[in-house]
């Protein structure tokens, strides 16, 4: 047999060796490689949308099907203060949306902001409902809701991941006192919530193998304590399950990122004020104080052995007007790109109603006429033009 014949034999065996492992063909492999992509909420996005964010360079959409309308009190829950079976006709109006996903070819993380003894604080009167911090049978609960969920869309190929809860916060139920991260020490607090309601990682692992119980191959996605910031890491317990990544969120420093606490107080680099009175930090930011601020997680990762491609920036942003926004971005994009961790914007083409992180918009604020308009029940469209932040976005993206 000629040589170079069994040269070729040799390298195409070792590759086929190489990617026929255990995650080929499952819906894992994935996330092996790193992706970017945006988050949708509050309208229910039509297959105009999807075409578009493909377009722009989305790779995977974090999709909130909890906020839209339904016939029963709470989206695809019937009702989040008893859950007894999925919401049937919400159910094939998701799948429906999930069709068009795929058709574009984007996958999905789906994300619940309203669980049983969770309702989205939009919908319960700008109140937050802390029920399910407060009670284990909403944990029970919960773990059923989201069993019946994975057994209908285990199969449906556009779907990449379960996002348990959106931006968990079971510190504010009181369970035990705790003030903000700036100040408060999180293994301290949670030494004396372990075990009851307020823990989060008891409600994950309930939920993590009631789902297991019927979806072997989805991708679990946990987010850490408070909101999801970075530094709740400190208290998150990985699972032993090779389909889980672990997320956190972006937006600090909240008072720069924020167009009415900012409200033209700070820029970017700049020294932000965080906190008032006795608890008042001023700080210095730039791209290095950006990076510091996520060592958390990397030190996390390296204690539990956790890989990058197993982390996923579920949200970041910043308001669009504020000085300093595109720089912003662009520095923590460079951060989560060089520590290879999947990471989506917030967010792409929202429905109009909070224009705020729209960036397409530009950087330029709404302007009176607009909100006359909306207090006068009207849906004003803003225009969407090339701008130097969203450039910058899309180049990111595509990169």
């Amino acid at each position: 047999m000629p040589r170079l014949f069994i040269v070729l034999i040799l390298l195409f065996g070792s590759a086929h060796v190489a990617i026929t492992d255990g995650t080929k063909g499952s819906k894992i492999s994935f996330w092996n490689k790193q992706h970017r992509g945006a988050n949708y909420h509050n309208k229910l996005p039509t297959k105009d949308w999807w075409s578009a964010a493909r377009e722009a360079g989305i790779s995977v959409v974090r999709l909130f099907p909890n906020s839209w309308q339904t016939s029963q009190r709470d989206f695809l829950l019937g009702s989040a203060d008893n859950y007894e079976k999925l919401n049937e006709q919400d159910f094939q109006k998701l799948k429906e949306v999930l069709d068009q996903a795929q058709s574009v070819g984007i996958k999905v993380v789906i994300t619940t902001v309203s669980l049983p003894g969770l309702r989205w604080r939009q919908q319960n009167g700008d109140q937050d409902d802390l029920r399910l911090w407060r009670d284990l049978n909403y944990h029970h609960q919960a773990a059923i809701f989201w069993k019946d969920l994975a057994f209908r869309l285990k199969d449906h190929p556009a779907v990449v991941g379960y996002n348990i809860v959106n931006e968990p916060h079971p510190e504010r139920a009181k369970a035990a006192p705790f003030s903000d991260f700036w100040w408060d020490d999180f293994p301290n607090w949670y030494a004396k919530v372990v075990n009851t309601p307020a823990d989060l990682n008891l409600l994950y692992a309930k939920v993590v193998t009631a789902i297991r119980e019927v979806d072997k191959d989805t991708p679990i996605v946990l987010d850490s304590g408070l909101y999801a910031t970075p530094w709740a890491f400190a208290y998150l317990k990985p699972i032993r399950d090779d389909k889980i990544l672990y997320s956190f969120h972006m937006a600090e420093p909240y008072a720069y990122t924020t167009r009415r606490i900012n409200n033209g107080r700070f820029t970017y680099p700049g020294t932000i004020t965080i906190g008032d009175g006795e608890d008042r930090i001023e700080r210095f930011w730039d791209a290095k104080a950006l990076d510091k601020f996520l060592q958390p997680v990397r030190d996390w990762q390296k204690q539990n052995d956790i890989p990058s491609n197993r982390i996923f920036v579920g949200e970041f942003g910043c308001g669009r007007a504020i000085p300093g926004a595109a720089t912003y971005l662009d520095d923590l994009i460079k951060v989560f790109n060089r520590d290879d961790w999947h990471w989506a914007f917030y967010q792409f083409r929202s429905d109009g109603t909070w224009t705020e992180r729209d960036y397409e918009y530009g950087t330029k604020p709404p302007g009176g006429p607009y909100w006359q308009a909306v207090e006068r029940g009207e849906k004003p469209q803003l225009p969407r033009v090339e701008n130097p932040l969203w450039d910058m976005l899309k180049k990111a993206l595509r990169r």
